[in-house]
């Protein structure tokens, strides 16, 4: 099998992990559950994972690779920060209304960090490189004269933990409040805070 043929073979129990992962949470998926999701054979899901906890911990790179693509290069765009920081919010909110699933996801995953040190150690990698991009808006927005003098990891810290709120949402009915409203009125109350006056 080429190259190609399995990296499509594994995006494709992927995508059925995280659907049985979403429906069942971690404690209660089955391999087997993926198999019949997948609809492929036991034998092709032990060629690729040995064991549940493998392809959940795999799982986290395949999503971490499909956000990384866009968030870096939210990052390196040429555009001034408070605008980088206004595509970063706005990414998550077409992330969120176009496919939930992998943010119910995280809230598992986040479970699991608790009890497992490896599910730990991996969310740990995650959320360190993810605040490192939000740093480096902010480093170049007071740089350049657009941001305040501030605390770069403080504000990237206050930033990361109210784009991770948008998981809320999948956990909780908020009445009246969509998503989208609620993240889109952080941002600029983010903003405002930040942005120096001229």
């Amino acid at each position: 099998m080429n190259e190609i043929k399995q990296l499509e073979r594994k995006e494709q129990i992927l995508n059925a992990a995280i659907k049985v992962l979403v429906q069942s949470g971690y404690d209660h998926s089955r391999m087997d559950d993926v198999v019949k999701s997948s609809k492929l054979s036991k034998g092709a899901i032990y060629w690729y994972y040995k064991s549940k906890k493998e392809m959940y911990l795999d799982l986290v790179n395949f999503w971490v690779n499909h956000y990384s693509v866009t968030l870096n290069h939210i990052v390196e765009e040429d555009a001034p920060p408070s605008r980088q920081l206004k595509d970063l919010f706005q990414y998550f909110i077409d992330q969120y209304e176009s496919d939930p699933q992998p943010f119910i996801a995280l809230t598992e995953f986040w479970s699991m960090a608790q009890k497992d040190k490896d599910f730990r150690k991996k969310m740990q990698k995650v959320y360190t490189h993810f605040l490192e991009l939000i740093e480096e808006i902010i480093r170049r927005g007071v740089q350049f004269g657009e941001f305040k003098k501030l605390d770069v990891r403080m504000t990237a810290l206050s930033i990361m933990v109210n784009i991770e709120s948008i998981n809320w949402f999948t956990l909780f009915e908020v009445h009246g409040v969509s998503a989208k409203e609620y993240m889109h009125t952080i941002t600029d109350f983010i903003l405002a805070g930040i942005m120096k006056k001229h």
